[in-house]
């Protein structure tokens, strides 16, 4: 029993990994999409999002069900350590994997944050100037139709 819990235990710790893995492509993905924010596809940039969305739902269930597996076997499995001594290494070494990759996802998040940000920046000051330009063509075309009404300045009023 305790050898199939510490087996699927392991087994969780290994797909975590290559849904972290999948992560870092859509990362990467976004990172490429978001480096010229002129030629942003706004509907890729969106299923990027949706797909990380799917991929950190998966890492929130495995994580669920990783705790509470070893929950169940933990008082175990530390009475039995040296019956299990190479699997508890090798469960450790994905771990620390595990570990070194979600930092690297948290920076590579970070960096795509300020990314998007110059993006929504550069959009809202597009928005912006299109705005006032239609603001001032709009000013102009109503000066224009109320210049054509204005009554003669200099009018002979001698009778």
């Amino acid at each position: 029993m305790l050898s199939a819990s510490l087996d699927m235990l392991e087994e969780s710790l290994l797909k975590k990994i290559e849904v972290m893995k999948k992560i870092e492509e859509e990362n990467e993905k976004q990172k490429n999409l978001l480096s010229n924010p002129d030629e942003v596809d706004e509907v890729a940039f969106d299923k990027i999002l949706d797909d990380k969305g799917e991929l950190i739902d998966q890492l929130l269930k495995l994580d669920d069900g990783f705790q509470t597996l070893f929950d169940r076997v933990k008082e175990e499995v530390g009475q039995n350590k040296d019956s299990f001594k190479e699997q508890i290494k090798r469960m450790q070494e994905l771990i620390q994997e595990i570990t070194g990759r979600s930092a690297s996802i948290e920076a590579t998040e970070h960096r795509n944050k300020k990314l998007a940000e110059e993006y929504f920046s550069a959009a809202r000051q597009k928005m912006n100037f299109s705005r006032q330009t239609s603001a001032a063509a709009f000013n102009y075309y109503r000066t224009m139709n109320n210049f054509k009404d204005i009554p003669p300045q200099f009018l002979d009023n001698k009778n």
